[in-house]
């Protein structure tokens, strides 16, 4: 969960002995749900690499998590809406830390914007922030995964474009086209041992979320919602996501899986 600013990812729990020097990329991993990943698979042994475009909450997070860490935790600061400098990131991170074994596309913005308000402009950038690098990531480390003789790929869409939320149809479709995406992904990359699945989280109490969004009126009725009645923070997706990557998913690939406490 996040407390005062800090990411506390639950106790270790399960163990994963194949993360333990497996170079692991996470897209937008310097603070919420990217940084609860980061450190999940940090604390695995994991070779984490992550790229962001916040530098003092990355570098903060750097810092805190790789004192403990059996490798040092490394941010690569780009703007993942700049597909030469996914490409480039990429090979940085291939040259120090080896074959990427595991990539999290998880970063994204979910900025509400009034339908009227739209242009062709905002439009393109909302895409490009939360869909286009998708899939461009992939593209870049698919040859280091083939290389290394497969891997595992995993994206972050959204429960949101399935509940009718009025505030954001441009990221609500970029979080649909995560999907469609995933399963075509998957059915390229298959043959090349590389599985490819899909985590769509609930309503999450990042830091973000709880400044801009989140209401206690909201929380109360989406938790009341909820089969599981608590507030959800963003531990509760390392899990699934350290499952998905690892060898005990191994015939797992072109899925979604749901993870928000049971909404009804």
């Amino acid at each position: 969960m996040e407390l005062s600013g800090r990411i506390v990812v639950a106790e270790l729990g399960a163990q994963y002995p194949e993360f333990r020097d497996r170079s692991v990329l996470v897209t937008g991993g310097g603070s919420g749900i990217g940084a609860a990943i980061v450190e999940g698979f940090a604390r695995q042994g994991a070779k984490v690499s992550f790229i962001d475009i916040a530098e003092a909450e990355s570098h903060a997070l750097v810092d805190r998590i790789s004192r403990d860490s059996l490798h040092p935790v490394r941010f690569h600061h780009a703007d993942l809406r700049d597909v030469a400098a996914i490409r480039r990131t990429v090979e940085a991170i291939v040259a120090h830390s080896g074959p990427i074994g595991v990539l999290v596309n998880n970063a994204a913005r979910d900025d509400r914007h009034d339908l009227d308000d739209v242009t062709p402009d905002y439009w393109d950038n909302n895409q490009a922030t939360n869909l286009r690098h998708v899939f461009f990531t992939s593209q870049a480390v698919a040859p280091s995964m083939r290389a290394a003789g497969g891997g595992a790929i995993i994206n972050m869409s959204s429960i949101a474009f399935m509940l009718n939320m009025p505030d954001f149809p441009a990221y609500s479709t970029a979080k649909a086209g995560v999907i469609g995406l995933t399963k075509s992904l998957a059915g390229k990359l298959g043959a090349d041992n590389i599985r490819v699945n899909c985590i769509l989280p609930g309503m999450i109490a990042t830091d973000r979320q709880m400044k801009l969004w989140l209401t206690e009126e909201g929380i109360a009725s989406t938790v009341a919602r909820q089969c599981i009645k608590k507030l959800l923070h963003a531990d509760v997706i390392v899990g699934p996501c350290l499952f998905l990557a690892s060898d005990g998913a191994s015939a797992v690939t072109a899925q979604s899986l749901i993870v928000d406490g049971g909404i009804f």
